[in-house]
């Protein structure tokens, strides 16, 4: 089934975040149309003209859907029979750290939490969240660093916290992982080094942690922030 949304934001890549959070699927899956790039405008912003897109993703219909996968026993933050961590003071002042952020920004979305062990989930959902994902998700990773900074303030432990808005991180990890294996085919095809594209320090983990079991390559990160990558190479024998 055929959906499509129209997105406007500061930029066309804030409006295609927005548009592509909305409909659930990756960027690689839809089909972009900028309408209008937007003008950044003359003195004190006069003429200022926000970017807009149009974007349609084609969902395969219920019947054609992928057999279900088994139950998912995942808490999402609604489950009173979880036997997880009690709420903590951490968790508290990251939610309302973000709450507080989401707000200031005109975003008004469902947010739910939980935390197992020294890990604090922060999932938030809504139609709008373009503004709090960025271009290529930058403007998540500044709120993800404040709020592990607030969260670890108020704990006596370490503790992490994974924020995720409009299911971004979701989809961005799937296609990271779609890149890592191709990476690794490249690299064992020709049997020489290959280097990603840069990436955050939180999709570079993601890359060699998914890849550290795979036989006959190895990864390390070369280069300096913003622009580090992780290099995926021929294990040495």
């Amino acid at each position: 089934m055929e959906k499509t949304v129209t997105k406007t934001a500061a930029t066309v890549d804030e409006a295609v975040a927005a548009a592509i959070a909305e409909l659930g699927c990756s960027k690689e899956e839809a089909q972009i149309e900028v309408i209008s790039e937007g003008a950044a405008g003359g003195f004190l912003g006069v003429g200022k003209k926000d970017a807009e897109v149009k974007v349609t993703f084609d969902a395969p219909d219920e019947a054609e859907a992928a057999p279900a996968e088994e139950e998912d026993d995942t808490y999402y933050g609604d489950d009173e029979s979880f036997e997880g961590d009690a709420v903590s003071e951490a968790e508290d002042a990251a939610v309302n750290f973000v709450a507080e952020v989401l707000s200031g920004i005109g975003i008004h979305g469902n947010m739910d939490s939980y935390r197992e062990e020294d890990t604090i989930y922060i999932s938030v959902s809504g139609s709008d969240c373009g503004a709090a994902i960025g271009r290529h998700g930058e403007t998540l990773e500044a709120i993800s660093y404040m709020t592990n900074l607030i969260a670890n303030k108020h704990s006596e432990g370490r503790v992490h916290v994974h924020l995720d808005v409009g299911g971004y991180r979701k989809h961005r990890e799937q296609i990271i992982k779609g890149l890592a294996d191709k990476a690794v085919y490249k690299v064992k095809k020709s049997g020489k080094r290959y280097v990603m594209e840069a990436m955050s320090p939180s999709e570079r983990r993601i890359v060699h942690s998914y890849l550290q079991d795979v036989k006959g390559v190895t990864t390390h990160s070369e280069g300096e922030e913003p622009n580090r990558s992780v290099v995926v190479e021929p294990e040495q024998a």
